[in-house]
């Protein structure tokens, strides 16, 4: 085999390592998978040197990026995108502009460096990771909560901010006047390639789908996918628009799209691994030598940055009407400078802007930041205000199904397995975030939401649902979904979880479609395996639990009419005593009477 072919598999199979040692490691003690593989890149990198090229792997495992990107598209539909317009377009756009001219600022002031160069290096380091921000929301289970949605607004603008500031270097660098530098020309560009690329997925993506799909070449679907995904991301690149941006809009443009499911399916391997190796590709990548030689003024300079950002954030998310715990959760997640500080640093080096051992710095400074975005998060979530309530975005796009469930609770998460496995679609909604955010982490695709409201209801998909399953826990909620349903949508059918003895009762009174107590089934099967283990034949055991079962809803039919307390003769007090296996002969004779 070719020496240079098998460094490649050398290479891949120590990353591979690497990262199956480092990431479970790093999950289990709190830090993250992020920190996991940012590490495994340091130590495989720049101090064992047992791989090298970081920098090549970097812009190939960018491509993780893209794929995250799309994906996040994909559960986005343009009128969701549309609701968050005042997010993105105000307080992304003050982000980028109040940072940018505040860090800019700090550096003019600190170092005396010339405006030009320091309007780069402020703008540059305003921008925050969408890889580590999103890869942290996402092992949380938070990117639904309503600070997730803000914070994603916020990178979302960032991406489109790269354009402003890479046509900036041209205009800003020491170059003739004749360079090749035309603004209208390039922003036309811009206009025509994101028209092209809406246009096709109106008109070409689905038809191109639906022709493979017909053709039941699984292969082919995959590659459709990934040739959509890059596509798409080529062709921003081409226009020089972010390639992230172009994978978001063709996630976007998808999004109601039937194959929706399957495109995610499809991606979501390669997801996955592309940004784990981006991940260790920022670790590989890291100058250490740089670092060393610096080492005093990137201690000083990552903590100010990260320390500015922060405060800003913060500020302008409580003047955008976050809370102090939902602002502070954004300024934790992100005070770092992102991967396109790499882009912009670099192509401002190349157009003599400022020389390349700067560049190498800022890099440094970028890369240091990235790596303790864990660490600044999980610091930040230690000033939170404790609150009885932890809100998500109400968002039910993409609810409506032929089951409705009320409540995730232990009772609920096991229906919803067995009406899953049974292939019926469940629309699930539940008030807690907490539970949402444990049940994503499992796959599970529920929506946050009050039952007890009206409009959440029909939001839900009420109307549409053939079927209505309330499993909360709490007899008061069960009972005020219950009412309100009934007033306000009669014609649904309602099964629904009881409390206790009473509240089956109650929910009879309401002549639900179907009611259980939560412990009556369990709690026959745990009799039914200790009567076996007593040594009682199953015959018996079957027996003894049909006619228990008897009693129990003869004396429920009783209580309905006579009150609780009612038909306590069909319950057993005391063991059943057994009749004599064998008759006597004779009658029994009294000896203490006379003949």
């Amino acid at each position: 085999m070719d020496t240079a072919n098998t460094s490649y598999y050398i290479h891949a199979l120590v990353l591979l390592g690497a990262a199956v040692i480092a990431a479970p490691m790093a999950k289990r003690i709190g830090l993250g998978t992020v920190l996991g593989y940012l590490a495994a890149g340091i130590l495989v990198g720049p101090v064992l040197q047992l791989v090298t090229g970081g920098e090549r792997i970097l812009h190939f495992a960018e491509l993780g990026v893209v794929l995250l990107l799309f994906l996040i598209g994909l559960e986005l539909k343009p009128s969701r995108l549309w609701a968050l317009r005042r997010e993105i377009f105000g307080l992304g756009l003050s982000q980028v502009v109040i940072t940018g001219i505040v860090l800019m600022a700090f550096l003019t002031l600190a170092t005396n460096r010339a405006w030009s160069i320091a309007a780069i290096i402020g703008f540059g380091l305003a921008l925050s990771s969408t890889a580590f921000a999103l890869q942290i929301l996402e092992e949380r289970g938070e990117r639904s909560t309503a600070y997730g949605q803000r914070a994603f607004s916020i990178l979302l603008f960032q991406d489109l901010a790269i354009v402003p500031i890479l046509a900036l270097i041209p205009l800003l660098a020491p170059l003739s006047p004749d360079h090749d530098f035309h603004p209208v020309r390039d922003f036309g560009i811009a206009v025509a390639a994101i028209a092209f690329l809406v246009l096709a997925g109106r008109y070409l993506l689905n038809p191109l789908f639906q022709l493979i799909a017909s053709t039941g070449a699984r292969e082919a679907m995959i590659a459709a996918a990934l040739l959509v995904v890059i596509g798409s991301a080529v062709l921003m690149d081409f226009a020089g628009l972010s390639m992230a941006m172009g994978s978001f809009l063709a996630g976007v443009l998808l999004a109601e799209s039937s194959y929706r499911h399957e495109l995610e399916a499809d991606i979501e391997p390669f997801r996955g691994i592309l940004l784990a190796l981006f991940f260790m590709a920022v670790g590989l990548s890291l100058n250490l030598h740089v670092i060393m030689d610096n080492i005093f003024l990137i201690a000083a300079a990552v903590p100010v940055v990260m320390i500015i950002k922060s405060m800003l954030i913060y500020g302008l998310c409580r003047a955008f009407g976050s809370d102090h715990n939902d602002a502070l959760r954004i300024a934790g997640l992100l005070p770092q400078s992102g991967e396109f500080g790499f882009v912009i640093f670099t192509a401002a080096a190349a157009a003599g802007i400022f020389p390349e051992t700067l560049a190498s710095l800022l890099i440094a400074i970028v890369t240091v930041s990235m790596a303790l975005t864990p660490l600044a998060s999980a610091f930040a979530n230690r000033f939170l205000h404790e609150t009885g309530k932890d809100e998500m975005d109400e968002n039910f796009e993409g609810a409506g199904s032929d089951v409705l469930m009320i409540g995730f609770s232990r009772f609920g998460q096991i229906v919803s397995q067995t009406l899953l496995a049974g292939g019926s679609d469940v629309t699930i909604i539940d008030h807690s975030a907490e539970r949402i955010r444990s049940a994503s982490k499992f796959g599970f695709n529920i929506y946050f939401g009050d039952g007890t409201r009206r409009n959440v209801l029909e939001a839900a998909g009420i109307k549409r649902a053939k079927l209505v399953a309330v499993c909360t826990h709490g007899r008061e909620t069960t009972d005020k979904i219950i009412d309100l349903i009934q007033a306000e949508f009669p014609d649904s059918k309602i099964f629904a979880r009881a409390y206790d003895r009473s509240h089956t009762l109650s929910l009879r009174k309401r002549e639900v479609a179907y009611e259980l107590r939560e412990t009556v089934e369990s709690s026959f099967i745990f009799s039914r395996k200790t009567l076996e283990a007593l040594g009682l034949d199953s015959e018996r055991v079957n027996a003894i639990i049909s006619e228990t079962r008897r009693r129990d809803e003869e004396r429920l039919s009783i209580q309905a009419v006579e009150g609780i307390y009612a038909g306590g003769n069909m319950l057993h007090t005391r063991p059943v005593t057994p009749e004599p296996l064998i008759k006597p002969k004779k009658e029994a004779e009294r000896l203490d009477l006379d003949p």
